[in-house]
């Protein structure tokens, strides 16, 4: 039990850390480009990635959810760690970790259709680029914008977090069920 309780601590600890940081970075970098989208004539509301964008904040909301998990993992620790009586059983411990694993991988589904939506917006663009600047009917929002790779950056951030996410559910699977 203090195997289990001690994994929880430290697994809890890193994961949610390392989730806060990626969605503290994801969700400036994600509200940086909404606002400068809004206010920039060259960027304006076509830049095609919006669809991309409800998936990305969708899956920043479900990231916010998963660090909430992880920091539950340190709270249960401290519950396996109490007197008998009040300690939650290997199941109801298991269900929590289901939970967090369920959490982490429908936050990276959401995250990975928004970053298919906006690759392929980018890649749609890369490859229709006008190759004269100079020519009279350029339109700026033709190119890939730094903003566009704000958010491809944005979205990768938040890919990696749901990830770390994955692999410390699964590996407090493992301990738990290790003998």
């Amino acid at each position: 039990m203090r195997r289990v309780a001690f994994s929880l601590r430290r697994a809890g600890w890193i994961s949610f850390w390392i989730q806060l940081v990626l969605a503290v970075v994801s969700g400036i970098i994600l509200l940086f480009a909404i606002l400068v989208a809004n206010q920039s004539p060259t960027q304006g509301g076509s830049s095609g990635v919006e669809g991309g964008l409800l998936f990305a904040f969708a899956g920043l909301g479900v990231l916010g959810f998963s660090t909430y998990r992880a920091f539950y993992h340190t709270r249960l620790s401290q519950q396996l760690r109490g007197p008998h009586p009040g300690r939650p059983s290997r199941g109801e411990t298991m269900k929590q970790m289901r939970v967090s694993l369920i959490a982490n991988m429908v936050g990276m589904l959401l995250t990975l259709l928004g970053a298919e939506a906006i690759n392929g917006i980018l890649l749609a663009k890369a490859v229709s680029q006008p190759r004269g600047i100079l020519e009279a009917s350029v339109n700026v929002r033709d190119f890939v914008q730094p903003l566009d790779i704000f958010i491809v950056l944005a979205n990768t951030h938040t890919i990696v977090a749901h990830f770390v996410g994955i692999l410390c559910a699964i590996w407090l699977i493992e301990q738990i069920y290790k003998d």
